[in-house]
């Protein structure tokens, strides 16, 4: 086989263009990146199940956590009177009758810890009468392996007890428990456990080290529908998840309902499935500098997930200047001065300097439609393209700098994608500024990713598309199904990398890409494939992972085209300061001899990096490293052998 490569027509390369997408679902944040251990930490938790516009939202702050040892012995209730915080009102009243009773916390599917490593434990409590002692810890066996003993203050205020502590030994889905010494009553709320070792003091190491292999260009956060909400209610509202962590109001995850049925009584597993904030806008926008990659923040335009509700807020509606005024207070957040109000609570809490923001979200996977309104029983438009073009004038009228990023709709190839980009297009003629670029989302199977891989070829030049959401499905590989992680499986992985040969040699179209879902907890998770997956212990990267790790490390500045003369094999080429980056994708079940021929100097093949394996092969907690990178020593300066099902970065240098 040979492969010609040409400079004609050849294209820059958007640096960074290959980033990451977070969405807090499969329990990626609480439970997740967010390194607290504990579940319901705060009393808080609500319990939503429902349907379509019919969500039903029913308090249970004592979810996640029980009685110990019994509740002959203890009980737990849940009071709102006089509160720690407004904003999170509801607390636990412990009433022990003997010694030794308290309450112990789910904590998901328990407590890891790591023998030696120093854990963060903190907690507030309010005593009125109880003059006794308690114990906070971990317990694995019926034995400590985390503890601290102290005496809280009986003089009925609310205060905060913080303790650094060392666990004695490892431990695996142990138990956290709260005890008092001898009978009595204290009142408890916004419990915490955190490794001391959690990235900028609150994300998980692990997970965050997966990431920053990756060297993302952006980081897209943070979604996704649950930016929409299942209703708008139910929205992702940033100002509420700065300042004061304890402060930052809790919300229902929009997740909590994906799936319902009359088959389950329209309520799921995760039916208590909330956001705590602990992770806020600011956390994200620290995450980014510490990753070093560009911020995409996303922001709602008015309308609810359009899957799950029918609710938006009407054009004409004064109550859209308050979603308007929270995308401009975004950007003064990020970007104002300490003399802002917005940028002077930045720096308030910490970060004086600007954030540098340059690319905004606006709406997720909105489209021109016309529900049937549960109010009115009639049809009525929700007038995206107009609302769209609102924010952007307001967006732009202020902050002309600001890329906006816009979107075509959840689909491809469909009478609403065509013509959310016929709109695009005819407002990118009258006005080069009005989007950056639109973001395209396409869940498919293999197939359709082979069948179109020259699909951006045909895209007219000058509007830009940004790939937010993509991933291959495998039929009957458990897609889109609860804790599936053969869904991430090397037949789909290898489609991927086969498919974005044609996004890296459109790079002056495909200007941003991402995979997603980013994360998935195992035992926890409502859509599958996921490119990292994790437990509460461990993590570990998919073969679409090591995919995407490839294209972000092996990419140049300038797209060359890349001909392959055999069916089922694709390649793409970039090059940089001398060194050419060529991606090949042998999809077939035989081995390959690739000569490489070019209208230029390309040098010498040096180096080549490579996966490889069986359709159905897939990295596990047990086997991380089945499906990785390999380094591969050539054989001969401009040809390579391409092992059958395999995808190989071939470096040239002159």
């Amino acid at each position: 086989m040979k492969i010609k490569i040409t400079q004609q027509g050849k294209v820059n390369v958007t640096p960074g263009g290959v980033g990451l997408f977070f969405e807090d679902l499969n329990y990626d944040l609480d439970g997740g990146l967010f390194a607290e251990l504990l579940e319901n930490r705060n009393f808080e938790a609500k319990n939503v199940w429902g349907e379509w516009d019919h969500y039903i939202v029913e308090q249970d702050g004592g979810y996640a956590w029980t009685p110990y040892p019994s509740s002959e012995a203890v009980s737990l209730k849940i009071k709102d009177d006089r509160p720690l915080f407004i904003q999170n009102p509801h607390y636990m009243r412990v009433e022990a009758g003997e010694t030794g009773g308290g309450m112990q916390n789910k904590a998901y599917d328990g407590v890891y810890l790591n023998k030696g490593e120093e854990y963060k434990l903190s907690l507030y409590l309010r005593s009125f009468d109880y003059d006794g002692g308690v114990t906070v810890g971990v317990y694995s066996g019926g034995k400590p392996v985390l503890q601290k003993k102290f005496k809280p203050k009986a003089d009925g205020r609310w205060h905060r007890y913080a303790f650094r502590v060392k666990a004695k030994a490892d431990a695996e889905r142990a138990d956290f428990r709260f005890l008092l010494h001898k009978a009595g009553t204290v009142h408890a709320d916004a419990f915490s456990l955190m490794p001391s070792d959690a990235v900028l003091g609150v994300f998980r190491r692990d997970l965050v080290k997966l990431m920053q292999d990756m060297k993302p260009g952006f980081l897209r956060f943070p979604g996704g529908c649950v930016v929409e909400g299942n209703s708008l209610a139910n929205r992702y509202l940033w100002k509420e998840s700065v300042g004061q962590p304890e402060c930052r109001r809790h919300n229902w995850n929009r997740w909590a309902v994906h799936a319902t049925c009359p088959e389950n009584n329209f309520r799921t597993d995760f039916s208590h499935y909330g956001q705590t904030l602990g992770v806020g806008y600011y956390e994200y926008f620290l995450l980014c500098e510490y990753l070093g990659c560009k911020p995409l923040p996303v922001v709602s335009v008015g309308i609810a997930c359009q899957y799950m509700s029918t609710e938006f807020v009407p054009l004409g509606d004064p109550e859209l200047e308050t979603y308007i005024r929270d995308a401009l207070d975004l950007i003064e957040f990020a970007n104002g001065g300490t003399n802002t109000v917005w940028g002077k609570l930045r720096a308030d809490l910490g970060h004086p300097e600007p954030f540098g923001l340059e690319y905004l979200g606006v709406g997720n996977e909105q489209w021109e439609d016309s529900p049937v309104s549960k109010k009115t029983g009639e049809k009525e438009p929700n007038e995206f393209y107009k609302r769209f073009e609102l924010f952007e004038r307001r967006i732009h009228a202020e902050y002309p700098e600001i890329k906006i990023v816009g979107t075509v709709g959840p689909t491809v190839d469909t009478p609403s994608h065509k013509s959310a980009w016929e709109w695009t297009r005819k407002r990118l003629s009258e006005n080069p500024e009005f989007v950056y670029c639109s973001d395209e989302h396409f869940y498919v199977p293999p197939k359709w990713l082979y069948d179109n891989v020259n699909v951006y070829d045909g895209y007219p030049r000058g509007p830009k598309v940004y790939a937010g959401e993509y991933a291959a499905h495998v039929p009957g590989s458990g897609c889109a199904l609860f804790n599936a992680p053969q869904a991430n499986c090397w037949e789909g992985a290898l489609a991927e990398a086969a498919f974005m040969t044609g996004m890296e040699r459109n790079s002056d179209v495909v200007v941003m890409k991402s995979y997603a879902p980013l994360f998935g907890r195992l035992g926890y998770t409502e859509w599958s494939p996921d490119m990292i997956w994790f437990d509460g212990k461990s993590a570990y990267g998919s073969a679409n992972y090591y995919v995407q790790m490839l294209y972000s490390l092996y990419t140049g500045d300038v797209a060359m085209r890349a001909d392959c003369d055999r069916a089922m094999t694709f390649a793409s080429a970039t090059e940089r300061d001398g060194t050419m980056y060529l991606k090949v994708v042998n999809a077939t079940d035989e081995t390959v001899e690739a000569e490489v021929e070019a209208d230029f100097d390309f040098g010498q093949l040096t180096r080549i990096v490579r996966l490889e394996g069986e359709p159905g092969d897939y990295n596990t907690i047990e086997e991380p490293t089945k499906i990785s990178p390999e380094e591969v020593a050539p054989a001969a300066p401009d040809r390579a052998v391409l092992p059958p099902r395999s995808f190989s970065v071939l470096i040239f240098r002159k």
